[in-house]
């Protein structure tokens, strides 16, 4: 039997609010001044669990709240 991984809820949230704000991974990487693969893993569910300042980072990228960002 077979376990299927799920993206985590948070990397779909980052992806969705990226692109609606049309920004790349590199471009958001960038404004967050975070690593590009650090972006990349957590949007992959490779880091499904980000540390706390690192998704306040992105949220304020994003221009988003962190609540909104984990919902």
């Amino acid at each position: 039997m077979s376990i299927i991984m799920e993206k985590s809820k948070i990397g779909e949230n980052i992806k969705k609010l990226r692109l609606k704000a049309g920004l790349s991974q590199d471009t958001l990487s960038k404004k967050s001044d975070l690593a590009f693969h650090t972006i990349s893993k957590i949007e992959s569910g490779s880091t499904s669990d980000p540390r706390i300042d690192t998704a306040k980072k992105i949220a304020d990228a994003l221009g988003v709240s962190l609540d909104e960002l984990m919902k």
